[in-house]
């Protein structure tokens, strides 16, 4: 008769000798897997504005087309500005609605609500139709990001 311990003594050893290859797999494998995926602030795919800043946009959300129209349009509505008005929680950016149109802005917060799906966007037609606002806000450290993203002067 076999006592206990032979069994689970022999059973070990049999274990072992079934263990020892899925190791030596599993080594090869995980030595010719690619690296973890960088952190957004160090992937070149990926745009920072702070080291300090959670905040990035994912540019490669748009396509090629896309993104050379969303920067001319970028770079139109910050030119287009007429005043930038800091608020509690982000800025309010004004326009003269001959300047830029509603389709316009609304156009352009489309495409940046996805690359940079972290923004609250708040589009504002006051004055009879005399003025145009796009109000940027965010979660708590928002606003560092808005000013170096969207050209912000220095008070």
């Amino acid at each position: 008769m076999i006592k206990n311990n032979e069994v689970s003594a022999g059973m070990g050893r049999r274990g072992l000798g079934a263990v020892v290859p899925v190791l030596l797999i599993l080594a090869v494998v995980s030595a010719q897997a690619p690296a973890p995926a960088a952190k957004p602030q160090d992937n070149p795919e990926k745009r920072t504005m702070t080291t300090q800043s959670n905040f990035y946009c994912n540019i490669k959300v748009l396509n090629p087309r896309e993104r050379a129209d969303h920067k001319k349009l970028t770079d139109k509505l910050i030119a287009a500005r007429k005043e930038i008005v800091e608020t509690e929680k982000g800025y309010e950016f004004q326009f003269n609605p001959s300047t830029v149109s509603l389709a316009e802005l609304a156009r352009w917060v489309a495409a940046e609500g996805k690359c940079c799906p972290f923004f609250d966007f708040h589009i504002d037609l006051e004055r009879a139709g005399a003025l145009l606002c796009l109000r940027l806000t965010g979660e708590d450290g928002i606003k560092p990001f808005i000013r170096v993203e969207f050209q912000v002067p220095a008070k």
